[in-house]
């Protein structure tokens, strides 16, 4: 085995081993989730090097340098103003949704007007327009390498694309309702896909034969995701419950069963021990994976939850609701206030943390979008110009980009002040 580069992971924390075996390029990946703020590099260089034969001492100084950086990045508190990098006019007809890579190089678009397009964020210029749907492109995703493209729409169909050409490279057909949902496999085999039919369905992605249907809501199934280790998948549905499956055998989990309306949205937390979801019964619940039984609600919205979100270190959830506000909840302790965001004059139909933890970013109806202090509740920024509903935003993958989409048909790209020309 001959080490070829250390690769860092920010967001949750760690570094890939990249090494030739064989002849065969591989990564081996090492976690740092305790690493902090305080922590001594070169304790930690020598606790990771301990056993691991792909670290030897001649590469000590870059290990160390390259722990250094990581903690350095993740534990940069500052944030940014934002600036209007580029406006993207995407669809004659309504956006429905947005997605970037991982990288934070390119976007996708999904639109009414039956296509789905492909952006570079740098310069704003449109790569490639998928058709092939016969109807509107609802749901959007990229792989984790960047180079594929998965498509979900109202024709019941889901569609594989290439980045690099545009084509499409698969077709997974069997719902007999909308696709509103999709997701990719972390292991690379397999696609997930989620239909207003009541079921979700699981492909193989080299082939396009279906390999399970996934039965056991009574209601549209409106969002799904996959665990990072691709062993358990979460659907979350109109009759009010969620479901885990296990994609090993295709088999139910359980049912997570408590919410009095329709789930909303729903997610894992990122060290998967948790699913949080929220409800038009106005609450989120957060649920213990392992026992599959809940183990807090929130009651402090006024209207419907629209949208959950949790930091990567699982200590805080946002939840956005129709009532205008964000409520920000402390996890590790029984799940209590600690502020309300309140600035929007309309409902917020979207929220998410940076990747650092250190700022909340909402959309709203008001057309505009929020930066927010999660310590402080304070708004940082606002990001305006769009002249209709912000229905949707994301950060990039480092945290220095932001999209915004918008019912105006226009997606704008903010970047961080620090990158700024």
């Amino acid at each position: 085995m001959r080490l070829k580069k250390i690769m860092l992971r920010y967001f949750p924390p760690g570094i890939g081993l990249e090494y030739t075996q064989g002849g065969c390029v591989k990564i081996k990946e090492i976690d740092l989730s305790d690493l902090s703020s305080s922590t001594d590099i070169e304790e930690l260089a020598f606790k990771v090097a301990k056993g691991e034969p792909l670290i030897t001492p001649n590469i000590h100084h870059q290990l160390v340098d390259s722990l250094g950086r990581l903690q350095e990045k993740i534990f940069n508190t500052t944030v940014q103003k934002f600036y209007r990098h580029k406006t993207l006019k995407t669809h004659l007809l309504p956006i429905t949704n947005v997605a970037f890579d991982k990288f934070g190089k390119k976007c996708l678009t999904g639109s009414y007007d039956r296509t789905c397009k492909v952006w570079d964020i740098e310069s704003g210029s449109e790569i490639h327009t998928l058709h092939g749907h016969k109807n509107v492109v609802y749901a959007v995703a990229f792989n984790n390498q960047g180079d594929k493209i998965l498509t979900g729409s109202f024709d019941k169909t889901a569609l594989l694309w290439s980045v690099e050409t545009g084509e499409c490279k698969q077709s997974f057909s069997g719902h007999s309702g909308e696709v509103v949902s999709v997701q990719f496999d972390p292991q690379k085999q397999l696609i997930a896909t989620a239909s207003m039919d009541t079921t979700a369905r699981l492909f193989n992605l080299s082939t396009g034969q279906e390999v399970s249907v996934l039965q056991g809501h009574s209601g549209e199934i409106i969002s799904l995701q996959y665990n990072h280790s691709g062993t358990l998948l979460l659907t979350g549905s109109f009759d009010n419950t969620l479901v885990l499956w296990d994609t090993r055998t295709n088999g139910k989990v359980g049912t997570l069963s408590g919410h009095e309306a329709e789930i909303s949205s729903c997610l894992f937390s990122h060290d998967e021990s948790l699913v949080v979801s929220g409800s038009l019964d106005k609450s989120a619940r957060i649920w213990d994976v392992r026992t599959l039984t809940c183990v807090h609600c929130t009651r402090g919205h006024q209207d419907e939850v629209l949208d959950v979100s949790v930091d990567l270190r699982s200590r805080q959830l946002a939840t956005a609701s129709s009532d205008s506000t964000v409520c920000l909840w402390n996890v590790k302790q029984d799940c209590t206030l600690v502020s309300t965001l309140s600035g929007h004059s309309q409902e917020v139909s979207k929220v998410c943390f940076n990747p650092a933890g250190t700022a909340v970013l909402t959309a709203s109806q008001d057309h505009t979008a929020r930066l927010w202090d999660p310590g402080t509740g304070q708004c940082l920024q606002i990001l305006e110009g769009h002249s209709d509903d912000v229905f949707s935003c994301a950060f990039s993958y480092y945290g220095d980009t932001i999209i915004t989409a918008s019912k105006d048909n226009t997606c704008r790209i903010w970047k961080n002040t620090v990158n700024k020309g």
